[in-house]
């Protein structure tokens, strides 16, 4: 998908923390579109998870019954096809959009938070700090 379509996406989806029943909604048909196109792209993986990860932070609706198969099938799914991509690419803003999907669905998910939020550099900086203070 172009750019500027990814920038709509995600602005509509998942704007300021807010994810609602179009966001869940829209999950199933991003992974089938994705399944379909067989190219790794990041975007999909991470706001997948974005969406997944706003859906229990107390401020966001519950996915709706009519859809709660659907919606965590394809999470599976996603979590499915990111198991091989994962080993296919070296880009490693796709690594850890894909493991925050391994993550979610292993039930891991403040590790699938700090995947999707924080890069190794941001990581490797917030460990150096931690022992800076500690005695």
């Amino acid at each position: 998908m172009r750019k500027a379509t990814w920038q709509e996406l995600w602005e509509g989806l998942h704007h300021q923390g807010d994810a609602g029943a179009a966001s869940y909604a829209a999950v199933p048909h991003l992974v089938r579109i994705y399944r379909k196109r067989g190219i790794i792209d990041w975007n999909t993986y991470a706001i997948v998870a974005v969406i997944e990860l706003a859906r229990d932070d107390g401020k966001n609706p519950k996915v709706p019954k009519w859809l709660e198969d659907d919606y965590f099938q394809a999470i599976r799914d996603l979590a499915e096809v990111g198991a091989g991509e994962v080993l296919q690419t070296k880009n490693p803003e796709e690594i850890r959009a894909i493991l925050s999907i391994l993550a979610i669905c292993a039930a891991a998910r403040t590790h699938a938070k700090s995947l999707i939020n924080y890069s190794a550099e941001e990581l490797l900086e917030m460990e150096r700090l931690a022992s800076e203070v500690e005695p």
